[in-house]
């Protein structure tokens, strides 16, 4: 009996390592997908100074105020 619930232990063990690294997978795809965006529409093309006041305005109004700004005016 111990010896079947050890088994079974160690099968959830292993579920639970598959499932983190397909969460890790999945995260880092998202992060591609996001730099692939970011680059799509050439924000990594803008000189470092202007990317930089740019972040700078993200971080001062936050995300959801600097989108409010830009579809208001779009």
């Amino acid at each position: 009996m111990a010896k079947s619930l050890d088994a079974e232990m160690a099968a959830i063990e292993a579920e639970e390592r598959k499932l983190a690294d397909r969460r890790k997978a999945h995260l880092r795809k998202l992060r591609d997908t996001a730099i692939g965006t970011v680059e799509k529409v050439g924000l990594l093309k803008l000189p470092l100074d202007r990317r930089e006041r740019l972040m700078e305005a993200v971080k001062t109004l936050g995300v959801d105020e600097v989108e409010k700004r830009l579809t208001a005016k779009a």
